[in-house]
C-alpha cells in the first residue's frame, strides 16, 4: 500500500485530484474524474451515492484504507472521497488497489 499512498500524493502534487464529496461529486458530473477512490470507513450514504455515480457515469472506483490514511496521502485532513482526473494515474493507482487486495487475499 505504500506505493499507493505515493503515488497518491504525487497526483494531489500534480494537481489531478479532486478530494472531498463537493470536489470529487463536481469532477463527476463534469465527466473530469477517471477513478473515485472510496474510503473503507466512509458512511453507508456516501459509499452508495459515489457507487451509483460511478456506475452511472461508467466510472471505476476502488475502496481501499480509511478516511484517515486517505487525507494523510494528500496531506489534508480526513477524506472519504478521491476523484482522480488523470488516465494515467488512475489508472495506475487502480492496478495497485488490485494487487493489494490479492495480497490481502493470499494471507
Amino acid at each position: 500500500m505504500r506505493k499507493f499512498y505515493s503515488l497518491l500524493g504525487l497526483c494531489k502534487r500534480s494537481g489531478n485530484l479532486e478530494a472531498g464529496e463537493t470536489a470529487a461529486e463536481q469532477a463527476v458530473r463534469k465527466k473530469n474524474a477517471e477513478l473515485l477512490i472510496l474510503a473503507g470507513d466512509a458512511s453507508a450514504n456516501t459509499k452508495k451515492k459515489f457507487r451509483n455515480s460511478a456506475a452511472y457515469y461508467g466510472i471505476a472506483f476502488v475502496e481501499v484504507g480509511n478516511k484517515e490514511e486517505l487525507g494523510r496521502a494528500i496531506g489534508t485532513e480526513q477524506r472519504s472521497i478521491i476523484a482522480v482526473t488523470e488516465k494515467g494515474f488512475a489508472e495506475k493507482l487502480k492496478t495497485l488497489a488490485e494487487e493489494n487486495i490479492e495480497e490481502i487475499g493470499r494471507d
